[in-house]
């Protein structure tokens, strides 16, 4: 075994979650893959798993290691598949993070084509509200709605999210619109996530409206059935809502305000100098599906 053949073995202990379960993979014997890892830990010299009788966790060092291993063994992954004429082709497992509704709503409906275009492509969707690490649990690529921060992670912009506060006619008929920020004190606001603060933008720059209600849950889903059912009013992206806004069963409240232009559908990876080709062609793929106006906007 080489140099590199370590490197895959501690990639696929990271993968796997344990040693028995990456001896499995490799073909080997737990104890043999034990005996590489600390063989590689000696000649970098730093602990790069912490290991007890049940699971594994990356040290800091090992989880820096990590990312940048995954990069050197897709760029020779990659060259190998141009060496012999496969570079176009998408092959393999590709597992894929993305928030349950806007993954339920916007790629799952679109997957038929996309793995008609690829064949030779299993896609693993893992939908969840949770963010991720990519790195850690395995994923190749993470669909995230967020205002993203600094990290080790590449993230490619996929579109706009448009935030709107809205409430079916039905309640603003019984409870009155809201002509000013200050009158949604008087109103029932929806919000997910125990009420987590509002990041408005309106006339004069922005703010932070933080939400009361009556309602406390941790699924946007139930905030979205909700609000279209009249309980109040809600801090909702057009993604989720624009057939009930186009057929009138929603209206938008204080049109002058809306949700941070910061926050936007992202596709966050690993590496961008070294990326595989079913992770390039799932994101340049949901790239031209949505677009600087998706179609939830038109």
């Amino acid at each position: 075994m080489t140099k590199f053949d370590d490197l895959e073995i501690f990639a696929q202990v990271v993968s796997a979650g344990s040693l028995s379960a990456a001896g499995r993979e490799l073909g080997l014997s737990p104890a043999v893959v034990s005996k590489r890892l600390r063989r590689l830990e000696e000649r970098i010299g730093t602990r790069l798993i912490q290991r007890t009788t049940r699971q594994i966790s990356l040290t800091e060092a090992g989880q820096g290691y990590y990312e940048r291993i995954v990069a050197v063994l897709a760029g020779i992954e990659e060259a190998e598949a141009f060496v012999s004429r496969r570079s176009q082709q998408a092959r393999g497992i590709l597992k894929v993070s993305a928030p349950t509704s806007f993954g339920r709503m916007h790629i799952a409906p679109h997957l038929k084509a996309f793995m008609r275009a690829n064949p030779d492509l299993s896609v693993n969707l893992a939908l969840t509200d949770r963010f991720v690490d990519i790195v850690a649990d395995g994923f190749d690529v993470a669909i995230r709605i967020a205002e993203l921060s600094d990290s080790s992670l590449v993230a490619r912009r996929l579109a706009p999210v448009r935030r709107i506060l809205c409430a079916t006619p039905g309640y603003v008929a019984a409870h009155g619109m809201p002509e000013s920020i200050e009158d949604l004190d008087r109103h029932i606001c929806l919000a997910p996530h125990n009420n987590e603060p509002w990041k408005l933008e309106g006339p004069d720059g922005s703010l932070i409206y933080r939400p009361s209600g009556p309602l406390l849950t941790n699924s946007s889903e139930v905030i979205r059935e909700c609000t279209i059912a009249g309980l109040g009013i809600a801090l909702r992206s057009t993604w989720d809502i624009a057939k009930e806004l186009k057929d009138g069963r929603l209206v938008r409240v204080l049109p002058a305000y809306r949700g941070s232009r910061n926050v936007a559908v992202y596709a966050v990876y690993a590496s961008r100098r070294f990326l595989p080709t079913k992770v390039r062609v799932f994101v340049d793929y949901m790239s031209e599906l949505f677009g600087p106006r998706p179609y939830w906007e038109k």
